[in-house]
């Protein structure tokens, strides 16, 4: 199989245009709101490395299908997390044949689930209808339950991507790494190599790390994370995702703007971290990176 790039990250909340909100005014440009099937409701931020983030919360009334043999509801496993810790709790790879990824899943024995395909309407910048299709194959890990993996192939990706939605005033052009934090990292090297795909894995005393694209994901030690980020690490024993990082050309001038927004943030190698907080309970590191 070949490596699988990093694609977008699911960030649940409970108010979806609050937290629209709070990134609109930390820079970024968002999408309109989707409603899915089967009850879940989001709104995106697309970046120029063609990685997106999707803030999703549940809709008004929403019918959320339960978990079946064989069968990963999607809508449960974001209603559960909300439950439990409002924040990143689904990471998405890209893919090229999702059939082949869930079967490439079943035969190493991290997610026996069939193949879920779904479209919905889209709406363009400028307020035009377009259409767009995907189709995920989940995998799954059970000594981290509480963290969501899966990948997604793109049926119409040329209605999807927009080149004007990737212009931030912050300047962010991508996603470049993604923490997973662990008492013991090595622990869940087997499944995260299958997951990604990845040959290219980096193990060191603070947790192990593997290229997914042009971005980096990593399980790492408690400490490092507070190194890393400049924040606590999550409370709890389980593996949790922990925080993400964007590169921008100046992540000071986001800094000010979270300062203006009451945020708490701490400095942190190459940029600063906005601090998680009890509604969103992931640390969002901003790393000053020229853009390319």
């Amino acid at each position: 199989m070949p490596v699988r790039a990093l694609d977008h990250l699911v960030l649940g909340t409970t108010d979806l245009d609050a937290l629209a909100n709070v990134f609109e005014a930390l820079g970024f440009r968002i999408g309109t709101r989707n409603r899915h099937p089967w009850g879940t409701e989001n709104r995106i931020i697309q970046l120029s490395d063609e990685t997106f983030l999707e803030l999703i919360t549940l809709g008004e009334g929403a019918e959320i299908p339960p978990h079946q043999p064989g069968h990963f509801s999607f809508g449960a496993f974001v209603r559960d997390s909300l439950a439990r810790a409002p924040g990143l709790s689904m990471l998405a790879l890209k893919s090229s044949d999702a059939k082949a990824d869930a079967a490439h899943f079943a035969h190493e024995g991290i997610g026996a689930f069939a193949p879920f395909h779904f479209g919905r309407k889209g709406k363009r910048p400028d307020g035009s209808e377009t259409e767009v299709a995907f189709t995920l194959a989940f995998a799954h890990e059970r000594s981290m339950p509480d963290c969501g993996f899966f990948t997604c192939q793109q049926h119409f990706p040329q209605n999807f991507w927009a080149p004007a939605m990737q212009q931030h005033r912050n300047g962010a052009t991508g996603i470049t790494r993604v923490t997973l934090v662990a008492e013991n990292p090595s622990d869940h090297h087997v499944f995260l190599s299958s997951y990604a795909g990845s040959r290219e894995m980096q193990a060191n005393s603070t947790g192990i790390a593997m290229p997914c694209g042009l971005g980096l994901l990593e399980i790492i030690s408690k400490e490092s994370f507070r190194f890393l980020y400049g924040s606590a690490p999550p409370a709890g024993d389980k593996p949790r995702f922990a925080g993400f990082s964007v590169a921008m050309p100046s992540a000071a001038a986001t800094a000010a703007d979270a300062a203006k927004l009451g945020l708490a943030v701490a400095e942190c190698p190459g940029g600063f971290t906005v601090l998680p907080r009890p509604d969103f309970l992931t640390a969002i590191r901003f790393e000053d990176r020229p853009a390319p």
